[in-house]
């Protein structure tokens, strides 16, 4: 078997741009006999954990990564979204700071720089680099459409300014990969001709890959439906977006075919591979930090919080007692069934989880932004209801707990 591992692959959550399902691709990958296998879903990481299972239930290394949009600065007015040049550029997690740093810029994308497609900058890939691999894109990238554009000096320019973003100074392992492939098209052979003068030129390795939007070639009439969905074209107009059928999940052997020339773009996919270990961490409950008062913790915080906002709430609510029995049994009822509830949700290691949801509830409100009335049997306490987290008296309207 050709030594391949896919590094560029899209599944639906690429949406409107891809038709595969992530339990048929990593079955796919499986019946390839591939020891693992890469993600890029573009612009997002909505597919990691659904993925990350599926490659672990079938004894298949998951690497996480996406598709970015790169553009010269998201903060220049000058430009219009429109028009700017999005670059494409691939970027895998070798560890779980590699995690963190792509969290960071798929976040920053979409609620940063997001027109029509998230973007990202030079700088902002500064900032957040670490633990991260890039590969150039290929023709889509910024030194592939640079060099089809007959930019040679540019093209040398951008691969050498990514190459230093990226480079692993601790291992001296390269960080950037100029990224080849081969789908038929027309200015393939030029572009991967010059991709490999410009790598030995700037002593940087390369990497091959496939495009991966559909699984077999039998696919792409399906495919090319749903790029017309995406693009607001029909099936029947010419000028309307589209790629050949060898966008699909290519086999190693193929792979090796495609590539024998260059044993070295290949032999570097399962490099890569071996240097992208990145584990997530499922089954445990991660919160941000709710800060609380010198001399609080989360427990006794929630505790004198939703005691005072129950205060608050009966003062409303049995206004119309008066009889002073009636009226201290009705708070005792209510204080027990608080007690009761704090208990359970300090048990369980959930104070800061009501504090944090209390925060950004109270915070709607106070701006006039609607919420709902609350879901799940937690929806049902006294503990949500003092909190502010919902409005619907528990006891009144017997919610379960």
């Amino acid at each position: 078997m050709a030594p391949f591992i896919h590094l560029r692959v899209h599944s639906c959550y690429s949406l409107l741009t891809s038709t595969v399902r992530l339990e048929a691709l990593v079955a796919r990958a499986k019946a390839l006999h591939m020891p693992a296998l890469a993600l890029t879903d573009q612009g997002n990481l909505f597919a990691t954990v659904p993925f990350y299972l599926a490659c672990l239930k079938a004894g298949i290394k998951p690497i996480i990564g996406a598709q970015v949009y790169v553009v010269p600065d998201r903060h220049d007015k000058s430009q219009r979204p429109d028009l700017e040049t999005r670059d494409q550029l691939i970027l895998l997690c070798r560890d779980a700071t590699g995690g963190r740093s792509l969290t960071r810029l798929v976040s920053a994308g979409h609620l940063e720089g997001s027109h029509d497609k998230p973007r990202i900058d030079l700088n902002l890939l500064r900032q957040h680099r670490l633990g991260l691999i890039a590969l150039s894109a290929g023709p889509k990238g910024a030194v592939g459409r640079l060099l089809g554009a007959g930019q040679r000096e540019q093209a040398k320019g951008a691969a050498l300014e990514l190459a230093r973003i990226f480079s692993d100074s601790a291992s001296g392992a390269p960080g950037f990969y100029l990224e080849v492939q081969r789908h038929g098209n027309p200015d393939d052979a030029y572009l991967v001709e010059e991709t490999v003068s410009l790598a030995m030129a700037l002593d940087l390795p390369l990497v091959a890959s496939n495009d991966v939007h559909f699984l077999d070639p039998a696919d792409h009439r399906a495919h090319d439906a749903l790029m017309c969905i995406g693009a607001g074209f029909t099936l029947l107009d010419d000028k309307r977006p589209r790629i050949n059928d060898r966008y699909h999940f290519a086999s190693p052997e193929a792979m090796g075919d495609l590539f024998a020339d260059l044993p070295e773009a290949l032999a570097n996919t399962v490099q890569i591979a071996k240097r992208c270990n990145f584990r997530l961490q499922l089954g445990k409950t991660v919160l941000p930090d709710f800060q609380v008062p010198e001399g609080q913790d989360l427990a006794s915080w929630l505790k004198s919080q939703a005691e005072l906002g129950l205060e608050r709430r009966l003062e409303r609510c049995v206004a119309p007692i008066t009889d002073p029995k009636q009226l201290k049994e009705t708070f005792r009822i209510y204080r027990e069934r608080l007690d009761y509830e704090l208990d359970v949700i300090v048990q369980m290691g959930f104070p800061g989880y009501f504090l944090i949801v209390s925060d950004f509830i109270r915070w709607a409100k106070e701006h006039d932004i609607p919420v709902g009335p609350g879901r799940g049997s937690g929806a049902g306490s006294v503990a949500a209801w003092a909190l502010d987290i919902t409005d619907l008296d528990p006891l009144r309207y017997q919610l379960l707990f």
